[in-house]
């Protein structure tokens, strides 16, 4: 379930994917893979922020962390209302300069750890899949933010690739993103609804 929730997520454009596809489509794959790799690294850092966070939640009181939990599948579900409802840029209306690989990949790590949307996804979306009943939850939220990085790394570099490949393809179809925001935006309702009613069933 975590595997199909964050692939529907990754798939769909973001804030990150559309620096990504941006800079792929000025500059070429090799700058849109460095830029994965920036975006990746901006990840790590809110992966462990929330493995420590929750973590010291759930030892304080188990309590607070359900609480934490059911704020966070609302939040999932508002933050899908508002993925439909909100229209991303298209990819050729976004202006960004030329850079060295190495502002490239320094600007994909500001991009993802300056984002307080990435800071509030994974607070509401890794607690969803850890149970705490199991003992070792640390290492279950941090097992599962490395697995979201790695699909990320992997979704990531196939939009680098894509965009880079197809940069002249992309400018003629600025829109070719639009459409995808139903997927995201259905998926995080989803999630978010399935959490909420699933959480009675967890000890």
């Amino acid at each position: 379930m975590f595997v199909g929730a964050a692939i529907a997520l990754l798939l769909t454009p973001g804030p990150a994917v559309l620096y990504i596809v941006t800079r792929s489509v000025e500059q070429g794959r090799a700058a849109g893979l460095v830029s994965v790799v920036g975006i990746c690294s901006g990840t790590l850092v809110h992966v462990v922020a929330a493995t420590l966070g929750l973590s010291a939640l759930l030892v304080s009181s188990a309590r607070a962390f359900t609480t934490v939990r059911y704020a966070g599948a609302a939040y999932l579900i508002v933050l899908g209302i508002q993925t439909l409802a909100r229209r991303p840029p298209p990819v050729a209306d976004i202006a960004i300069e030329r850079a060295a690989l190495r502002s490239v990949f320094t600007q994909g790590v500001i991009v993802n750890v300056l984002n307080p949307h990435t800071a509030l996804f994974f607070f509401a979306f890794l607690p969803q899949f850890v149970n705490p009943s199991r003992g070792h939850v640390p290492a279950q939220m941090l097992a599962l933010g490395l697995l979201f990085v790695g699909l990320s790394a992997t979704t990531d570099s196939g939009w680098a690739i894509a965009a880079g490949t197809a940069g002249d393809w992309i400018r003629r179809h600025p829109r070719f993103t639009a459409g995808q925001r139903y997927v995201t935006g259905g998926a995080l309702i989803g999630l978010g609804a399935a959490a909420a009613f699933a959480g009675n069933g967890r000890k």
